[in-house]
Formats: C-alpha cells, sequence, structure tokens
C-alpha cells in the first residue's frame, strides 16, 4: 500500500536560521519559505537525491506546531510522509485495520498541493504518519 518515502518534517522555532543550516553547513538545496495559513505552518524543503525534509514552523499561537514546540521546546521530527497511489482506499484499508485516521477523515490538500490524511502516532509506534496522493 505505502510506496515511496516522500518527507521527513521537522517543527523548527527559527526556519530562517534552520534552512541556513541546511544550505550552509550541509550543503543541501533549500526551497524558499512558503506560509501555508490553511495549516497554521510556514514551510521549506530540503532536497534530497531520494526523499526531503521538511522544516515546519508555526504560523500563528493556534498553529499544531506551536503546540509540539511548547512539548518539545528544542523542535525535533514532527511527522513522516509516505506516499500512495489511491488515498481514499488506503484510508479505508487503513480504517478497517483499525488505523486511526486523524480530523474528519476527508483529505485535505497539503503543502505540496496534493491530498493528504494524518494517522494517530499511538498506531504507529509513537510516529505521527502523513499519507499523501502521489
Amino acid at each position: 500500500m505505502i510506496g515511496r518515502l516522500n518527507h521527513v518534517a521537522i517543527a523548527v522555532r527559527d526556519i530562517e536560521k534552520a534552512a541556513r543550516t541546511y544550505r550552509e553547513t550541509l550543503g543541501a538545496e533549500v526551497s524558499d519559505a512558503v506560509p501555508q495559513p490553511e495549516h497554521g505552518v510556514t514551510t521549506v524543503f530540503i532536497m534530497l537525491p531520494n526523499t526531503k525534509i521538511e522544516l515546519l514552523e508555526p504560523l500563528g499561537a493556534d498553529s499544531p506546531i506551536a503546540k509540539f514546540l511548547e512539548r518539545n521546546p528544542d523542535g525535533g521530527m514532527h511527522h513522516i510522509c509516505y506516499e500512495v497511489d489511491d488515498i481514499i482506499a488506503a484510508r479505508d484499508k487503513l480504517k478497517a485495520q483499525g488505523a486511526r485516521v486523524l480530523g474528519t477523515g476527508e483529505p485535505r490538500i497539503g503543502a505540496h498541493g496534493k491530498p493528504v490524511l494524518f494517522l494517530h502516532p499511538k498506531d504507529f509506534f509513537g510516529t505521527l504518519v502523513e499519507i499523501e496522493q502521489a
């Protein structure tokens, strides 16, 4: 069911500082920062040969990333994203197997402009999982 690893998301307090570290210290290709108000975050993508790293900075006090950073003041891994061929079929199969889909259970458009869903971390060994339509 799951396809390739699309990205690993890391919550940060200062996205410009984090992007600079990836660009200057690690020599990575780094995208511009893009506000995503519908998700309450600003994103930057670090391009790697086989996947991406997504940096997430809170966009406002109600951001889920702000809440994450309250619990994890130094930031850290927020979620991992896998691609799926058919997000509705994947959702239905996951639910039938007991996985909990967060939110309404209906896909939302994610940072890449594709439908996404999040799966409860308690069902995946403490890791928040995002699935994205390939």
